[in-house]
């Protein structure tokens, strides 16, 4: 691809890895966030989103001269909305100038006039008033000189730098110019980057290590949820520590989805049990970041896909623990996850001194415990990371991983972890995971369960599903969750992201998790009761969503 010229305040076309092209413009960063070390890159917020990234230069294309080309690859909604948000912005900035050039021509009209009335009438005059025109000509040449060398200065200068001196705004502000960017949209580039697009062509990015970075998440992308264009958090670090009341040490890890192409896969042999709806994608994901993978799964067939894509075939968890440095499980319940390890067969028999054993299912803290217990005691090593998402995450390589256990193994999965997911956290000792994992879940199962709540009392009462839809999404509970679950409603379609007898377990465990601790959970409890009763109308196996139909009948 040829060099562009870019520069501050350009429309471009960014693109973040794997992802495909969306709008954005180039502006300044935060003052205290640090530019990426290697190639020239610009800090670029993009449209219809909250997100905001370091960009390379050859991942950026000027926005006109490539429109007709991208609008013409993706047609989905929340790119036209990406594209309309810049048309808009440019509508206003068009009437900005027609009304400026308006002023100033009546400005000009203004002073013509007033000079007409008041022009002087001697030689002299005119003398007086023809060098004082040419002083002013020599000092307006003086100062395009000084301007033109300021410009080669700042030229000379990096991106970053450059917006310090331009903007020494306070930090938290964002450049004045950036607030026709911000448009009521709280969808992310992240849940619509799939489709036609990723069969765009752009030059390929070499992966180069970060010096002096974090080992964790080499990549350098804001996401902002919470306050858009206002509230910038630096990334000077990788990982953000903060200490619990608790005493339990968490992790997050920064944002992963700008992943253009720096992961840089371990050398480590992995292995990965159980290829549902989480684990496919989990894998899918693996295989394209150049991980070395060994496959196995209860119905054999499954690993089929993955092994045309160069997965390894193992016949028995055993096999594939003994044969791999790292081994992944993702299975249903605590009852699967205690089969997958002490049965016949099983991981225990392949586990050795020195080897690594992660399971990433959803199960209670005791069950996850005593895993970790027989693990240890035959010299492994072991580590609970339970992810938060739905199948579309999953193959998008966009979980939240909850980690807790060795912590060492952790960091030697790093590279993992950014395939699969955009952000995980560190949460200390073994079973802190599967309590925050359970915790989340029973929010998401009540807050489904509410939904579907509210859609059958609008049904009854005469009022329309989908204005109440609409009214939602223009609220404070608008999100991507809330929208795609009503409109599995609205239509019908029922087919699983995310197992209605999975959300049931996650609820069914909460609740066990509150009664342990003597901890009251009402809310869980009522929206168990609801899932239990979809559950005996034959909705096990259908999404979560379906819960709906318990309402129904």
């Amino acid at each position: 691809m040829a060099a562009v010229s870019l520069r501050l305040g350009d429309l471009v076309w960014g693109k973040l890895g794997r992802y495909p092209p969306w709008p954005g413009k180039i502006v300044n960063p935060p003052k205290d966030l640090k530019k990426p070390r290697g190639k020239k890159c610009f800090f670029v917020k993009f449209f219809g989103t909250e997100d905001h990234a370091w960009i390379k230069v050859e991942q950026l294309k000027p926005y006109h001269a490539h429109k007709e080309e991208m609008i013409k690859i993706n047609k989905g909604k929340r790119f036209q909305q990406a594209v309309d948000a810049v048309e808009e912005f440019l509508r206003r900035a068009k009437g900005k100038d027609q009304t400026s050039s308006h002023n100033s021509a009546d400005d000009k009209n203004r002073r013509n006039s007033s000079e007409e009335r008041s022009r002087p009438n001697s030689g002299d005059e005119k003398r007086k008033l023809s060098l004082s025109e040419g002083k002013v000509k020599k000092n307006m040449g003086e100062g395009k000189k000084r301007v033109s060398s300021g410009s080669s200065e700042r030229g000379s200068k990096s991106p970053l730098k450059r917006a310090q001196e331009q903007s020494p705004r306070k930090r938290g502000r964002p450049p004045k110019d950036e607030k026709d960017l911000t448009i009521p949209e709280s969808s992310t580039v992240k849940g619509v980057m799939t489709g036609p697009m990723a069969a765009f062509k752009w030059q390929p990015t070499v992966s180069e290590p970060v010096k002096d970075a974090d080992p964790h998440f080499h990549h350098f992308l804001l996401s902002q949820t919470e306050k858009p264009a206002v509230c910038y958090q630096a990334i000077t670090k990788k990982l953000k520590i903060c200490e619990e009341e608790t005493g339990s040490t968490s992790i997050q890890a920064a944002d992963s989805t700008a992943v253009n192409g720096s992961i840089t896969p371990t050398d480590k042999k992995i292995g990965f049990l159980g290829l549902g709806l989480m684990g496919s994608g989990i894998v899918s994901n693996l295989l394209k970041m150049g991980h070395t993978v060994t496959v196995w799964n209860r119905t054999a067939e499954k690993c089929d896909l993955f092994i045309q894509e160069g997965a390894r075939l193992g016949r028995t968890p055993a096999e594939v623990v003994s044969t791999c440095d790292i081994t992944f499980a993702c299975v249903s319940d605590p009852k699967a996850a205690k089969d997958l390890v002490l049965g016949p067969s099983g991981v225990l028999q392949g586990i050795r001194p020195g080897k690594c054993y992660v399971d990433m299912s959803t199960v209670d803290a005791d069950t996850v415990t005593e895993l970790a217990q027989v693990i240890v005691s035959r010299g492994g090593r072991f580590l609970e990371a339970p992810v938060s998402g739905n199948q579309q995450l999953s193959n998008d390589g966009m979980l939240v991983i909850l980690a807790a256990g060795d912590r060492g193994l952790y960091e030697d999965c790093s590279s993992c972890f950014q395939a699969m997911g955009k952000t995980s956290f560190f949460l200390g000792e073994v079973g802190n995971a599967a309590k925050m994992m359970l915790i989340v879940n029973m929010v998401q199962g009540s807050f489904m369960a509410t939904i579907a709540e509210g859609l059958t009392l609008a049904q009854v009462t005469g009022q329309s599903q989908q204005t109440l839809l609409d009214i939602l999404n223009q609220g404070q509970l608008a999100s991507i969750f809330l929208d795609q679950k009503c409109q599995n409603i609205l239509q019908g379609n029922f087919k699983p992201d995310f197992y209605l007898k999975y959300i049931q377990k996650d609820l069914r465990l909460a609740i066990a998790l509150g009664d342990a601790v003597n901890h009251p959970t009402p809310m869980a409890a009522a929206a168990n009761e609801v899932y239990k009763r979809a559950k005996a109308l034959d909705q096990s196996d259908n999404d979560m969503s379906a819960v709906y139909r318990a309402y129904i009948h």
